[in-house]
């Protein structure tokens, strides 16, 4: 199956499973926002620390404007295949498109280690 547009690049096995980790100890510990209108805010604000975006999204167009916007205000941002597990990563029983990270409490040190491995990524 092709990826959507907005996917700018592949996610391996290991940073998808890190960017869940991430999503659950900010949703215990930190701050989570949830929703597709809420992340946008928060990276136009400069609030978000780091964003994930579900794959599965249908139609697309919904996301297609986050990445572009996370890379203008330099908020580093991953892909999961599923917004079910998405949703559930954030504590909600229903799917989610987009989640906004605005603080990871414990998940400080594994966020800075995956930004920085999804900076050389794109590359």
């Amino acid at each position: 199956m092709t990826k959507p547009v907005y996917v700018k690049f592949e996610m391996p096995k290991e940073l998808v499973d890190k960017a869940y980790d991430i999503v659950e100890l900010a949703r215990d510990g930190g701050k989570v926002r949830k929703g597709t209108n809420e992340v946008t805010k928060l990276v136009e604000r400069g609030e978000a620390l780091f964003v994930v975006m579900a794959e599965d999204v249908s139609p697309p167009e919904i996301l297609m404007h986050i990445p572009a916007l996370c890379e203008e205000k330099s908020v580093p941002y991953a892909y999961v295949p599923a917004k079910a597990e998405l949703g559930n990563a954030c504590g909600l029983e229903k799917p989610t498109a987009a989640v906004a990270v605005m603080d990871a409490a414990k998940g400080k040190p594994a966020l800075d280690e995956l930004a920085g491995k999804l900076k050389a990524l794109k590359k």
